[in-house]
């Protein structure tokens, strides 16, 4: 034990004395190459530079574009297929930096962002068995006084409609999806790791679909918001109708089951019994033709 631990201090001593360095390094070179000039480094050293500024210039440009183009005409332009990574990855820091100058709050930058990562992973309207979906839904969807640990099996829950769980487990078991709960990044990449989806519906606030998208690329993940009457993370609710929209929207037609498309009674049936089942006056899942799940 005392082994493994002088290890990883070594480790960690490894690690930060070399990014130290190269950060002065990098710091040497930004005061060196304007003080001394780049033809007294070499004669082409302009020339060369100059060219990799222009080359940049040209993919930022050419990637803006078909972003925007992407957006606009709802279709890949050529060698922009992976767009999507380059506004994860690079243009959402950046944005959120840009937002923070103009003082534009983080969630309005990150619902926009959730908002155009969407359409960017439906715009090749790809489809998926029902294997291949999985619904990631957080905790606080939960009722806040149930005693029930669903995190590690959501099938632990009673259904006793107090909360969108039941529903949830309602749309799943219809569509043949998989479905789970995650109280954290850490525990939403163990469930992605077991599970092996080839797309995510995920719903969550704008903080944790933002991070969520960006943790989980190149796998794309298609956000839904959650609805917090009470407040963030305390008795959210979930948009129902607009989550099977996006199954349908993805999944292979010929695994839909039969009218889903038109037919919303079997998700309705599954939670009507709740408010007969809530006591103490209160509310259990409303109809799905709320366009959310209820609870207080």
């Amino acid at each position: 034990m005392e082994h493994l631990e002088d290890s990883r201090k070594r480790l960690f001593i490894g690690l930060i004395s070399g990014t130290s360095l190269l950060v002065c390094l990098i710091l040497v070179l930004l005061w060196y190459i304007p003080y001394v000039g780049l033809k007294n480094i070499h004669p082409y050293a302009p020339w060369i530079v100059g060219l990799a500024a222009a080359a940049l210039i040209v993919l930022v440009l050419w990637a803006c574009l078909g972003l925007l183009l992407n957006l606009a005409l709802r279709r890949s332009l050529p060698f922009t297929r992976r767009l999507r990574g380059l506004t994860i990855k690079l243009l959402l820091p950046l944005m959120t930096l840009l937002a923070m100058a103009l003082r534009i709050s983080k969630e309005r930058v990150r619902s926009s962002f959730i908002k155009v990562n969407n359409e960017l992973v439906a715009g090749p309207n790809p489809k998926y068995k029902p294997a291949e979906i999985l619904l990631l839904m957080p905790h606080c969807l939960q009722n806040s006084r149930c005693a029930k640990r669903l995190t590690y099996n959501i099938n632990n829950c009673a259904r006793c409609g107090l909360c969108p769980i039941t529903g949830l487990l309602s749309l799943a078991q219809r569509y043949g999806v998989h479905l789970a709960i995650a109280t954290g990044g850490t525990i939403a990449r163990r469930i992605v790791v077991q599970k092996r989806p080839k797309i995510i519906l995920a719903v969550a606030c704008e903080r944790d679909l933002a991070s969520g998208i960006q943790d989980t690329y190149p796998l794309p993940v298609y956000g839904v918001l959650n609805e917090r009457p009470n407040g963030p993370c305390l008795d959210t609710l979930v948009p129902l109708k607009r989550l099977e929209q996006a199954i349908v929207r993805f999944m292979d037609p010929d695994c839909l089951p039969a009218l889903a498309e038109a037919d919303d009674g079997g998700l309705e049936a599954a939670t009507a019994g709740a408010d007969q089942n809530a006591s103490g006056g209160q509310r259990g899942i409303a109809p799905l033709e709320s366009h959310s799940v209820k609870m207080q």
